[in-house]
């Protein structure tokens, strides 16, 4: 379940995170090199074998799905060179990065900054830990507050990683790009009650403990769409007629047969209807025709440029 998570994660952020273009990454990995790569005049970076682009580092991409920086974080920041006041300065981006995320709503408290560290600034951060003479120092000197901590081994650490980074570009995607979503895309959210038996999902903020006010938004579009469109789009059907009315409830169970997903596409991209959709079964019962209704979505879907690597 993680894998899956982390690959439609980073097929995601891959495609659309970046101002220019796709930009490929590796979770944790590009992403903790970004962001602790030294920015250096020209003649000491001959020195390094590769350089930070510009256009392509961590806060540039919180920068253009933010539309702003985050306060106090330059997208092109600065690191000293001194190994230890870089990972200070690193850990300090990164405690600024989760305190702005979750004042935006995100759920991270379980993600601590040192475990967005590369491996050898963790391993320097556990250092001054655990070392007494140098612990006692830091302390006085303000730079580590006296909360709790434990230190991971090489493996552990980075399973943690791992998982804190997909954590992080998750709530991410969660506070900056889902409230993009605007009723302005569904005109009038209240006219699903005049559909023949189909009930209506509220949109306000306390109505639902599962799923925020923005992915409400984003059920009551798949709601109208589908119920509007499913007798223009299999009125022709090869396969079993005209789908019944149903209400589209989560983003798992209710999307499972493609038709849904297929009334969507098909309200955008009409012409895809007499060459792909009146093939799919409009009333799948075993696992071979749900297979098959998929196959044929995923195909639409390629043949609009959609290709994200989903997995049929």
């Amino acid at each position: 379940f993680f894998q899956r998570t982390l690959t439609a994660v980073r097929s995601w952020f891959t495609q659309f995170g970046w101002p220019r273009g796709q930009n490929p990454i590796s979770i944790p990995y590009s992403l903790r090199r970004d962001v602790s790569i030294v920015q250096l005049t020209v003649p000491q970076e001959k020195i390094f074998k590769r350089k930070l682009d510009r256009d392509k580092g961590f806060y540039e991409m919180i920068l253009h799905l933010n539309g702003q920086p985050i306060p106090g974080i330059s997208a092109t920041q600065s690191l000293p060179l001194d190994p230890v006041e870089r990972m200070f300065q690193l850990h300090w981006q990164h405690s600024e990065l989760l305190s702005f995320l979750k004042s935006q709503g995100a759920s991270l408290s379980h993600v601590m900054p040192e475990f967005l560290l590369e491996p050898e600034d963790y391993k320097m951060w556990a250092e001054c830990f655990t070392s007494e003479g140098r612990r006692g120092s830091m302390r006085s000197s303000g730079k580590l507050s006296g909360r709790h901590f434990f230190v991971l081994k090489d493996r552990a650490f980075e399973t943690m990683s791992k998982r804190a980074w997909t954590d992080v570009l998750l709530q991410i995607y969660k506070v900056l790009v889902l409230p993009r979503v605007s009723f302005r895309v569904v005109p009038d959210p209240s006219s699903l009650e005049s559909l023949p038996n189909m009930p209506r999902i509220k949109s306000e903020p306390l109505s639902s403990n599962i799923y925020s006010r923005y992915e409400r938004v984003i059920l009551i579009w798949l709601n109208k769409n589908y119920e509007k469109n499913r007798k223009i789009v299999w009125k022709d059907s090869q396969k079993g007629g005209i789908p019944p009315t149903r209400w589209i409830v989560n983003f798992d169970q209710d999307l499972l047969d493609g038709l849904v997903l297929a009334a969507q596409v098909a309200a955008y991209c009409p012409y895809l209807m007499p060459t792909h959709f009146i093939r799919m079964y409009t009333d799948p019962k075993t696992h071979e025709q749900f297979l098959h209704n998929c196959l044929i979505l995923v195909k639409a879907l390629r043949a609009v440029n959609l290709n994200m690597g989903i997995k049929v």
